[in-house]
């Protein structure tokens, strides 16, 4: 009868051939031992069920090479800290950094012209939508849009620009 050796023993007979090998493949440092110690931990899970003629080597090798890329691809979606952030226009819509103060012109106008511009324009209902939700008529809420664009852009029109 076959009886499987203790797991320590496993990792003391194996644990450099699995190094060599998560060296091999991410390069000495703490991501090949990060993968190592991941080899280890989940070969302890799978050991009481591991069966007796396993080839236990090629076993955390093949574990092993598992951990490696699941520690490089986790590599590759962290951050890389950088000192120069690239410009680009935002996404989420919110002013960007060329008009700083636009927000607080929004906030500035009356409350019917912003509402009206922020279901409308913003949210993308109808005017007849925006009038059930703050009251009044649609055709009251056009206006009330149009006049805060007007508004705003006498507020920003670019230099030289008729206001």
């Amino acid at each position: 009868m076959n009886v499987k050796k203790p797991f320590e023993t496993a990792v003391t007979e194996h644990g450099p051939t699995v190094l060599r090998v998560v060296r091999a493949v991410l390069g000495p440092g703490p991501d090949a031992d990060d993968a190592w110690s991941e080899t280890f931990l989940a070969a302890l899970r799978a050991w009481p069920d591991l069966a007796e003629d396993t080839n236990v080597q090629a076993w955390l090798v093949t574990v092993a090479h598992r951990k490696a890329i699941d520690v490089a691809r986790a590599g590759a979606r962290r951050p890389v800290p950088t000192d120069i952030l690239p410009e680009r226009s935002s996404g989420t819509g919110l002013p960007d950094d060329a008009h700083p103060d636009l927000w607080a012109a929004v906030a500035a106008l009356p409350e019917r012209q912003r509402l009206s511009l922020a279901y409308h324009y913003l949210g993308g209902l109808r005017h007849t939508e925006t009038a059930a939700l703050i009251g009044g008529t649609p055709e009251a809420v056009r206006r009330a849009a149009a006049d805060g664009i007007r508004a705003l852009r006498r507020a920003y029109a670019p230099e030289g620009a008729p206001r």
